[in-house]
């Protein structure tokens, strides 16, 4: 008699984990999905057109202004992640150096982990946000194309 309460406090705890997670999820993305626009030049063209919603005598000027400035932000991101990935790559040569072979191994797995982690989301439906690379997987590959950088 004593297990059946214990069993539904249990029960709806764990439902209302999950419900929390779902809900805490939902608002990440839905405050995070302006910030999406800028990541691709593609997504800087749609995102801009929905805001917008421009005439067709509009389209034909705001279609060159969205090819000068969706380049030039696709550029500054590459840049950034490039730059970003240099000076992560000098921390972890720094850090490597000052820890143990133990808390070395912690480190990579924590980094496969993470690895792991961008793959799966990069292959979920409307998971463009977390597109990008973790600062551990190098652009040495994908540099050359601007549109693979997101």
């Amino acid at each position: 008699m004593k297990t059946r309460p214990v069993i539904l406090v249990i029960v709806t705890l764990v439902i209302g984990f999950l419900l929390g997670m779902l809900t805490s999820a939902e608002i990440r993305s839905h405050r995070l999905k302006p910030v999406r626009v800028f990541y691709s030049e593609e997504k800087f063209r749609e995102g801009m057109y929905q805001a917008i919603q421009p005439t067709d005598e509009q389209k034909v000027i705001i279609d060159q202004i969205l090819d000068k400035y969706s380049k030039m932000n696709s550029d500054a991101t590459s840049s950034f992640r490039k730059e970003f990935e240099a000076r992560m790559e000098k921390f972890r040569t720094e850090l490597d150096s000052n820890l143990t072979p133990e808390q070395i191994t912690r480190l990579k797995e924590l980094d496969a982990q993470r690895k792991e982690m961008f793959k799966s989301r990069r292959n979920r439906p409307g998971g463009d946000f977390h597109e990008g690379r973790p600062w551990h997987d190098s652009l040495r590959a994908d540099t050359s194309r601007s549109s693979d950088i997101k």
